[in-house]
């Protein structure tokens, strides 16, 4: 589990807008464009180059879990 303080800190690198945390997958989740950050070891790897693209059901059950 992260920091709820950290949570409320950490932005999309890429349009800076906030973050939802799926604490199941070990994710930070961009619904507006559908990116996902991976979190190692307890660490966002908030990289541009390193998130992956979200297909449409997986961003629905992202967004209806958080």
């Amino acid at each position: 589990m992260l920091d709820p303080t950290l949570l409320e800190l950490l932005v999309c690198p890429q349009d800076r807008g906030p973050l939802r945390y799926a604490e199941a997958e070990a994710i930070l989740y961009n619904p507006r464009l559908r990116r996902a950050y991976r979190i190692d070891d307890g660490i966002p790897v908030l990289l541009i180059d390193e998130a992956r693209d979200v297909g449409d059901d997986e961003h629905a059950r992202l967004t209806a879990a958080s």
